[in-house]
């Protein structure tokens, strides 16, 4: 494998590590009431890295089998027609998520206050991570519902797997590869926690800030990523139709 796309692997696991299922409730784990559980800590960061290596495989083998023919689809006009709807649903989804006028925040306000979206939902979330009696069974399936909601979005890691799919290296180091990708991940939870352990309560106003912040920006960031790929694909299908000279 090059150093080129080790760098990009690197660089797009670092994106992921500040999602939602990596990093926000690690740190709500590590703000729970008392002495720090380091064992609840590991065991749902190892579900959420073994989720993702094992999603991964099995995409990674789905493309071996398949990958010719979505390749030909996907370079085809029906595919160019298929990549501009799925853009254009995917941007009107990420507007409709995080609109960008004043009247439509307004509305996604008042529309969010009728039930338990947004905010009241993650704090839910947090309520249930942080109790006393969470069991370890709890947390594994807390790992992969957060895994698998965040899968279709998490944009750079499924750019790391095409990038993968499309090296040159063989099985064996494309497995070390996405192994290696989903350790990065869990990286900066695994420095926070070893922080957390040694230097305890000095890094306790740097955690509450971290979800704070990613508590607030959660759902602005799922719409900016949901955004970026739709107009990604709408422009792949634009270009693949010829229509990118006449707009």
């Amino acid at each position: 494998m090059s150093l080129e796309l080790a760098g990009l692997l690197v660089g797009l696991a670092l994106v992921d590590s500040t999602s939602f299922g990596t990093l926000l409730v690690p740190v709500w784990l590590l703000l729970a009431p008392g002495r720090v559980r380091i064992a609840r800590v590991l065991v749902y960061l190892a579900a959420v890295a073994g989720f993702y290596l094992a999603l991964g495989l099995v995409l990674l083998a789905g493309a071996a089998v398949v990958g010719e023919p979505v390749r030909r689809f996907a370079s085809s006009p029906p595919g160019y027609a298929a990549a501009l709807a799925v853009g254009l649903l995917l941007v009107a989804l990420g507007l409709w998520l995080e609109p960008l006028t004043d009247a439509g925040k307004r509305r996604r306000a008042a529309r969010r206050g009728d039930g338990p979206s947004g905010p009241q939902r993650l704090l839910r979330w947090r309520d249930r991570v942080v109790a006393a009696d969470a069991s370890p069974r709890a947390l594994l399936w807390l790992a992969v519902a957060a895994g698998a909601v965040e899968a279709v979005s998490m944009v750079p890691y499924l750019g790391a797997l095409a990038a993968l799919g499309a090296s040159s290296a063989d099985t064996l180091v494309r497995v070390a590869a996405l192994a290696a990708y989903c350790g990065v991940m869990v990286l900066p939870a695994l420095l926070l926690l070893l922080a957390r352990v040694t230097l305890h309560g000095l890094v306790a106003g740097l955690l509450g800030r971290v979800d704070r912040w990613l508590t607030r920006t959660a759902g602005e960031l799922t719409a900016t990523v949901l955004f970026l790929l739709g107009a990604y694909l709408a422009a792949y299908g634009v270009d693949g139709l010829g229509w990118a000279d006449v707009l």
